[in-house]
């Protein structure tokens, strides 16, 4: 069952990141093999996501599942009201709808981290190894990590090409990942 499940998001994901696969020098081509490690930790620790409710790792999993939830939906949001999309301007293949921004978001939770919803990918990932820890899982949850690093620093660059000395600056007064570490 769980190599079906794992075959059949993969389709999915690639899918999703077709464009992006093809082109390893991309944001989204770090974005997939850390969405694919994700999908590895859901599919390996789901027979146990409700055990041992109250558990230390449960309920550190369940704080970490709803922070990531909290950062998508503020970073989605800000970026949807604030980032003025525009396909006739940024025409990049690999970009998803949503990505293709023309005005540089600095505000509501971008005003502390720059990658939002990459935070959030984080999270859910280390929640999701929280669910069950174990040797397996670690492997899984730090290449996700390592994945989502090089996909936000890719992304930087990309961001730099499109918003230029106002980007640079950006980094400058904020964190990448997690607010006032990382």
């Amino acid at each position: 069952m769980g190599i079906t499940v794992f075959v059949a998001g993969t389709a999915v994901l690639l899918c999703i990141s077709r464009a992006s696969v093809l082109r390893p020098r991309t944001h989204g081509f770090y974005r997939f093999l850390a969405w694919e490690a994700i999908l590895g930790l859901v599919v390996l620790n789901a027979r146990v996501w409700f055990d041992d409710p109250f558990g230390w790792h449960q309920v550190g999993s369940w704080t970490l599942l709803t922070s990531s939830i909290v950062s998508l939906v503020l970073g989605a949001a800000e970026l949807g009201s604030r980032g003025q999309q525009n396909p006739l301007k940024r025409r990049e293949s690999e970009l998803l709808p949503f990505e293709r921004t023309t005005q540089l978001v600095s505000d509501g939770i971008y005003r502390y981290i720059r990658h939002p919803m990459y935070s959030s990918l984080l999270l859910l990932a280390w929640g999701v190894f929280l669910k069950d820890p174990g040797p397996v899982g670690a492997l899984f949850a730090i290449a996700s990590t390592l994945c989502l690093i090089a996909a936000a620093k890719w992304d930087e660059q990309e961001c730099l090409q499109v918003f230029g000395a106002a980007y640079r600056d950006y980094m400058k007064r904020t964190k990448m990942l997690l607010p006032y570490i990382l």
